[in-house]
C-alpha cells in the first residue's frame, strides 16, 4: 500500500497522524478483504480549503469534515470482483497498485468534532479515515439501510483497532 500525504494546512495533532493513517487504512483494507495493493492520496487541509473543494465538486457552500473521491466504481459496495475489468487506468503502471482514490480531511474539523463529541482528536481522525475508506469501497449513507451498514462497519473497524470514544 502506498499512501501519499499532502499537507495544505498546519497539522499540530498530539499523535503521529502519518502512522495512524497508514495503520487505519491498512486495517480497513484487510477488514474489507480488499484483494489488491492500493495507492491512496490523503490531503490534510483547513476549513477554508475543504470548503472550496466541497463547493467546486459537490456544489455545497460550506466546509465539511472529510471528502472522498473514489477512483473505482462498484455495482455492489465492497464487491471487488469486477475491478480488474474496469480499465487499465485504474492501476499505476510503475507500481502495479490500484488507484483507490483521494481522501481530504479538514484538520480544523478534526479538532472541532473531537471536542464536540467528547473524544480524542486521534479517534476523530481515525474515524474520518475509516469513513472515507468505506466510501472508496463504494459504501454510502444516503439511504437509511445504507447508513446502517456503513455505520456498523465503522464501529466494528474502530473497535478492532481499539480506537474508542
Amino acid at each position: 500500500m502506498s499512501l501519499a500525504i499532502e499537507k495544505e494546512a498546519e497539522v499540530t495533532f498530539d499523535f503521529d497522524y502519518e502512522t495512524l493513517a497508514k495503520d487505519v487504512i491498512s486495517f480497513t483494507m484487510e477488514h474489507e478483504h480488499f484483494p489488491f495493493e492500493a495507492e491512496i492520496s490523503l490531503t490534510l487541509t483547513d476549513n477554508e480549503g475543504i470548503w472550496k473543494v466541497n463547493k467546486e465538486f459537490r456544489e455545497i457552500d460550506r466546509p465539511t469534515d472529510v471528502l472522498s473521491f473514489p477512483m473505482l466504481e462498484y455495482d455492489v459496495p465492497g464487491d471487488f470482483s469486477q475491478i480488474e475489468n474496469q480499465t487499465e487506468d485504474c492501476f499505476n503502471p510503475d507500481t502495479g497498485e490500484i488507484l483507490l482514490g483521494d481522501i481530504i480531511i479538514s484538520v480544523d474539523k478534526v479538532r472541532e468534532q473531537a471536542e464536540e463529541y467528547g473524544h480524542s482528536m486521534q479517534r476523530e481522525f481515525a474515524f474520518l479515515i475509516v469513513h472515507s475508506m468505506l466510501h472508496l469501497f463504494g459504501y454510502d449513507h444516503m439511504e437509511e439501510q445504507e447508513a446502517a451498514v456503513m455505520e456498523g462497519k465503522q464501529r466494528e473497524i474502530l473497535e478492532c483497532l481499539n480506537i474508542l470514544r
